[in-house]
């Protein structure tokens, strides 16, 4: 009796590489004989069926000849060719929960298939990505307040000049990959706990691309990259955080034969400053004050971070406790035209000697007040 291998698994015949993998993961993990409520014969029906449609050559086959394609015969064993010969039996007493550090039966089928080149190009980027970089950077209060711009140097793989990053020279021309056969990808076989894998992947040779070129850098030998000095540019916003964390997007190491560049992280430290303290936009600061310039209302005269002057008024009935909230001369916020504010914490300065006639003047006015 013939079996409808995409009916099977709950899939279109038009069904991606993708979805046949992830409708097989979902149906092995629900129906494996060891968990409960499996079912050991539609567990092998399963992989019978994945065994083809995962297939290019054997899906093919299927397609076009139906009900006459003999699975076994293709390559399949019919039930577990894909585990190699792999018995459900063997792990009746196999605790999936225990086994596997409390994991998921899923998380396991995840992790293999990730191995095998599931989701190919996003492996074979992963692999070939140069890798990133980090570094610290210090500034003052002032450069924090005003924004910088920066020029770093580090030692690290940068794009080959000689060959553009490429590792070879195009001109020459290329020819067939002698791994891949000029496919573009291999079978790759790999044992587990579950037996004998075996899985398309991308040619880890050729990338994929089926050839291989005809005259490799003689500088970088293929690679597309060398180890050599890095200068990156970057600017630092004004409002910069101490801590935090800066992303320069392909600041970091070169990928190999065209792959794009790492990421360079700066982290950013804010030296102490002598006269404010910070908390985030907000700035903080002390100042001594004569009794007189706050009783009489006078005018005080003070500097910003950024050095601007300024002035301002003690307000009648003030609490001197209390700090002085001075509105938008703190910090730049990070990413916005606003500033925070300044918060001043008034101490008195009293003379170290009083004359005869200052006495009389403050037991007077104390009488007053």
């Amino acid at each position: 009796m013939s079996k409808d291998y995409y009916k099977i698994l709950g899939v279109e015949r038009n069904a991606s590489d993708d979805e046949v993998k992830k409708a097989y993961r979902k149906l092995a993990h629900q129906h494996h004989p060891d968990k409960q409520g499996g079912d050991e014969k539609k567990f092998k029906e399963i992989n019978e069926a994945y065994q083809v449609l995962s297939s290019k050559e054997k899906r093919a086959q299927y397609d076009q000849f139906g009900t006459t394609f003999d699975a076994a015969a293709a390559g399949g064993s019919g039930g577990f060719s894909g585990f190699g010969g792999f018995n459900p039996n063997d792990f009746q007493n196999w605790n999936f929960q225990e086994g596997f550090g409390g994991n998921d039966f899923g998380d396991i089928f995840e992790t293999i298939f990730e191995q095998f080149g599931g989701g190919r190009g996003r492996k074979q980027e992963s692999d070939h990505r140069g890798g990133d970089a980090e570094t610290e950077e210090v500034l003052t209060l002032e450069e924090a307040f005003r924004g910088v711009d920066r020029v770093i140097k580090f030692k690290t793989h940068i794009s080959c000049l000689k060959c553009g990053g490429a590792g070879h020279d195009a001109a020459k021309g290329f020819g067939t990959c002698a791994k891949c056969k000029g496919k573009g990808e291999i079978r790759v076989e790999r044992k587990t706990v579950f037996g004998n894998f075996s899985q398309i992947a991308v040619c880890d040779t050729c990338r994929g691309s089926g050839k291989t070129p005809n005259a490799i850098c003689s500088v970088c030998g293929g690679k597309g990259r060398v180890s050599d000095m890095r200068e990156v540019k970057f600017s630092i916003a004004p409002g910069i955080e101490d801590g935090q964390i800066l992303q320069i997007r392909g600041g970091g190491e070169a990928g190999e034969r065209g792959a794009r560049s790492g990421d360079l992280f700066v982290r950013i430290r804010v030296k102490p400053h002598a006269v404010f303290s910070r908390e985030k936009e907000n700035l903080f600061m002390k100042k001594d004050i004569r009794a007189t310039d706050a009783l009489l209302g006078k005018k005080i005269v003070a500097k910003d971070i950024g050095g601007e002057e300024f002035h301002y008024f003690v307000p009648e009935d003030f609490d001197m406790s209390q700090p002085l909230k001075i509105r938008g001369k703190g910090m730049p916020k990070f990413g916005s035209s606003s500033r925070g504010d300044l918060y001043i914490q008034f101490s008195i300065k009293t003379p170290k000697k009083l004359s005869k006639k200052a006495k009389e003047l403050l037991e007077e006015l104390d009488g007053e007040i």
